[in-house]
């Protein structure tokens, strides 16, 4: 798969993280005041790791073939993390 096919799924991977992250939104407005607050805290962490994965999406554009390899590896990674906060949020 070349730079850009990459790039472009990825891009779109990001858009369904973040429709995800609205359903975890809407999901915490039908908790009590103090579980919707533990909810929020995992909401906010979610969204931090799916922004580390952006700007890391983003670098991909910019780094050499020689490095290109070790820049989607650091993406995957920030995936990986992304979706092992998903599957771990508590209600």
């Amino acid at each position: 798969m070349d730079k850009k096919a990459y790039r472009d799924k990825q891009e779109a991977q990001l858009k369904e993280w973040q429709a995800e992250i609205d359903k975890k939104k809407a999901q915490a407005d039908k908790k009590s005041a103090e579980a919707k607050i533990a909810y929020q805290k995992q909401i906010e962490q979610l969204e931090k790791k799916k922004q580390e994965a952006s700007d890391n999406l983003k670098s991909l554009q910019e780094v050499s073939e020689e490095k290109w390899e070790e820049a989607r590896r650091e993406y995957e990674k920030r995936a990986d993390e992304f979706m092992d906060k998903l599957k771990n949020m508590k209600p």
